[in-house]
């Protein structure tokens, strides 16, 4: 019921998510923008907040039910169960990173069409309806365990009793107890205080575990910055960014079943013990490892990267736009350069200071230039009849693009002023010897150009471009390409090694973890320690929320390393835990505590029928 209500309130918080993300309900003036966007803002939190409660409710519940449909004799069934529903986790996720995005691209709405995001949050919400009534469907075929009360209420008091007692009798006169929950003996049954001693026991082991998570779901963040630096160009494919992330999903549907099948009993073969808590250490030191290989791509990525002035410094690029060779000459300290006609330089960099007697010698003519410190600068030159023409162009990019995204602008080296179009973009009437602002474009697809004719060039990701339009001959655009941000050249695909290690840790670790906890458990706290497996996720995110905010690295392979360096001494003192841990049989535990309760009761009435005994002889 649990599973069937939050699932209801988890399917309306996504229908409400889909309604919120629906232009036309306050578009009233239909200029395809909301008039009210509180309303949608609102909306949206309404539809988070029911799907947290959602999630929350059912995930923990749902994994416990799985196991609970297990005999204890089935502990291999029971494992094996664990590792399919991880897998269909997996593959949904799978599903989902690939058709929503197709589903977000459509065009939709009344009265203006838009990217259809009403149709990417409302398809889920339908699926999760559907598969609602499918779990409903089956509910005859399920074993259902009766609820037990409000264990977190139990839970909660008994130790809350135990604190409170031990606290009050913490003088020395007072004979010490084995363990600090026996203090709730009292007032709670014997049972209660064993099933939370090994719930506790459980818990304790946790502590380190979030460190993985905070590791593991950077996939989603810095992995995906890290693609953005990098070419998703595979030939007949281009892969954006974010779409590596189906990398750890495939990964999963694959490894899953051949670590199952093949590698487990590979090792048992072996007659090594791999027990569930060495497998969880084993995934923490693969995940370590994972970041050293991200560091080590990032450091190859860093290579790449353009220069971008400093303070006190500034940066210029010279772009002959005449027929004669332009001279440049920065000061007495620094050579002189000259660029051939219709050719540019590479972006130079020096201290302002320098160059502060900046000329541009063309021809006859002699024209100064002063530039802004700590800027790049792009200076176009042109001899003309009139006299010689400068153009000097604040390029205000700091940055690669991002996502992998271009950016284009055109210099106009006709006599008159020219409308350039590229695709449906439009760049304004740009003036002679003038430029246009730069323009955002998807990665690494082809330029074209509207002038007078089309002209295209493969443009590479994450790259910025200055086009220069020289002239129209009959139906061909003579255009020259000058590169203002140097396309990405190390490729995605050496982010595999570090996806396929993660993936690798995740599957010992995450499957087994779900296990574990349901193995450990006391029969009617099966949930409860799967919420506490759970709760190491948010945990782990926090902690890169706080480290994020905190980190001075300014160096992105430093910050891979330090939380490596940071797995890797929480692997080993989780190792040192698992090594003090005594592997329980919840079940074995309540049977001896209910032929206790047996006997007691026995010897209670036993005592009853003598005491009768003797009251009646009297």
């Amino acid at each position: 019921r649990t599973i069937v209500y939050l699932s209801i309130v988890y399917t309306i918080g996504q229908a409400v998510i889909s309604v919120s993300s629906i232009n036309d309900l306050t578009d009233h003036n239909h200029d395809g923008s909301p008039d009210n966007l509180s309303v949608h803002i609102a909306l949206s939190m309404i539809g988070l907040i029911l799907i947290a409660l959602g999630t929350g409710g059912i995930k923990p519940c749902v994994s416990a039910f799985g196991g609970d449909q297990f005999d204890d004799d089935q502990e291999k069934q029971r494992t094996r169960f664990f590792s399919i529903f991880y897998l269909s986790i997996n593959a949904g996720s799978l599903l989902s990173t690939i058709i929503t995005p197709i589903l977000r691209a459509q065009e939709c709405g009344i009265h203006s069409k838009q990217r259809c995001y009403p149709l990417a949050f409302g398809v889920p919400a339908a699926l999760m309806a559907i598969s609602l009534v499918v779990f409903i469907t089956g509910s005859r075929m399920y074993k259902k365990v009766q609820p037990q009360g409000n264990i977190m209420i139990q839970v909660s008091k008994c130790i809350a009793f135990a604190i409170k007692n031990r606290f009050r009798h913490r003088s020395k006169q007072y004979p010490k107890r084995e363990h600090w929950l026996d203090w709730a003996s009292e007032k709670y049954d014997k049972r209660l205080i064993a099933q939370i001693k090994m719930v506790l026991k459980v818990l304790f082991l946790y502590i380190p575990l979030p460190m993985f998570w905070a590791l593991f779901d950077q996939q989603g963040s810095r992995w995906t910055l890290q693609a953005t630096t990098m070419d998703g160009n595979f030939g007949a494919i281009q892969i954006q960014p974010d779409q590596m992330q189906t990398v750890n999903p495939i990964l999963i549907v694959i490894m899953v079943p051949v670590v199952d099948t093949v590698v487990y009993p590979l090792i048992k073969k072996c007659k090594i013990n791999f027990t569930p808590l060495r497998k969880i250490t084993v995934g923490m030191f693969l995940a370590s490892l994972a970041f050293v290989a991200a560091a080590l791509v990032q450091v190859q990525i860093d290579k790449t990267l353009p220069v971008f002035p400093a303070a006190g410094q500034s940066q210029i690029k010279i772009i002959n736009l005449g027929t004669d060779n332009a001279t440049v000459s920065f000061g007495p300290s620094i050579q002189s350069v000259t660029v051939m006609p219709m050719k540019s330089t590479g972006y130079m960099i020096h201290e302002t200071s320098q160059l502060q007697s900046l000329t541009v010698t063309s021809g006859n003519e002699t024209v100064p230039v002063k530039l802004t410190e700590g800027n790049r600068h792009t200076l176009g030159v042109k001899n003309t009849v009139t006299g010689l023409q400068t153009t000097l162009l604040a390029d205000n990019v700091t940055s690669k693009p991002e996502e992998g995204n271009n950016l284009i602008r055109f210099i106009n080296n006709f006599p008159d002023a020219v409308n350039v179009t590229m695709g449906d973009t439009s760049f304004g009437m740009v003036m002679p010897i003038s430029a246009s602002d730069y323009r955002l474009f998807p990665g690494g697809q082809t330029s074209e150009v509207m002038s007078c004719s089309v002209t295209s060039q493969a443009l590479g990701f994450g790259s910025a471009y200055t086009i220069v339009l020289n002239k129209c001959s009959g139906a061909t655009l003579n255009v020259t390409y000058s590169e203002d941000i140097p396309p990405n050249t190390v490729h995605m695909a050496w982010q595999i090694p570090q996806y396929f290690i993660l993936t690798c840790a995740e599957v010992v670790f995450s499957v087994t973890g779900l296990e574990f906890s349901y193995s450990q458990a006391p029969s009617n706290m099966k949930a409860l320690l799967q919420a506490g497996w759970l709760l190491t996720v948010a945990v782990g995110n926090i902690i890169v929320l706080i480290m994020a905010g905190a980190s001075k690295l300014s160096e992105q392979w430093a910050e891979y390393v330090l939380f490596a360096a940071l797995l890797l001494a929480v692997c080993i003192i989780f190792a040192i835990m698992a090594y003090f841990y005594t592997y329980v049989d919840p079940n074995e535990i309540e049977a001896q505590l209910d032929e206790e309760e047996k006997k007691q009761i026995e010897k209670n009435q036993e005592g009853y029928e003598k005491q009768a005994e003797a009251d009646s002889q009297m």
